[in-house]
């Protein structure tokens, strides 16, 4: 099985990943951390599908794509944190000075998980952050000490995933998700 990660350039490919299933629904598009909280409980049914279709023809584009065999089969949100809420949440702290790109968000397709598609997603983050001239990359993954985790909460990874990829615990953060502690993970792209 070879998975190739290439960026979230093809609207439908991103639709179908973290899209909703019914077009005119009000959830997902990964746009909670993406766009300001104002914008993003205005955006409803298809004007929230033609703000993550602009997103997809932006320079850097909204994340990650894996594909296997031309099918999209997984979807990890990446970009400058700058340009994210995480640049002013007071829950995940910043750790220095470093223009550093955040990843936060998972989806792999029911039948395709537990094939590796998760790490050749943080892979791919982090290949297409180093290649914009990223110094560094975080990550803000549930602690959740080999615990099992419901599945819609482990959107954000666990440490073990980031551990796994080189990443470095850089900070405790006053996030919670699920009952367990997100932490602040790193990686040095310099």
């Amino acid at each position: 099985m070879s998975i190739e990660v290439r960026p979230a350039t093809v609207f439908e490919d991103v639709a179908r990943l973290v899209g909703p299933k019914m077009p005119t629904s009000n959830v997902c598009f990964c746009l909670s951390y993406r766009i300001g909280s104002k914008e993003n409980l205005s955006l409803t049914g298809q004007a929230r599908a033609d703000r993550v279709r602009q997103l997809c023809e932006q320079d850097p584009p909204p994340g990650v794509i894996a594909y296997l065999d031309d099918e999209p089969v997984g979807w990890a949100a990446v970009h400058p944190r700058r340009d994210t809420s995480f640049a002013r949440n007071r829950l995940i702290p910043h750790v220095d000075g470093l223009d550093v790109w955040s990843l936060w968000c998972f989806r792999v397709r029911p039948g395709f998980r537990k094939q590796g598609v998760s790490h050749a997603l943080i892979e791919g983050a982090v290949s297409h952050a180093r290649e914009r001239g990223a110094p560094a990359i975080e990550g803000y993954p549930l602690d959740n000490r080999g615990e099992k985790v419901n599945l819609t909460m482990a959107y954000v990874g666990t440490r073990r995933l980031f551990e796994d990829a080189g990443f470095e615990k850089a900070a405790d953060t006053g996030s919670v998700i699920d009952g367990f502690p997100r932490v602040l993970m790193r990686l040095d792209l310099r």
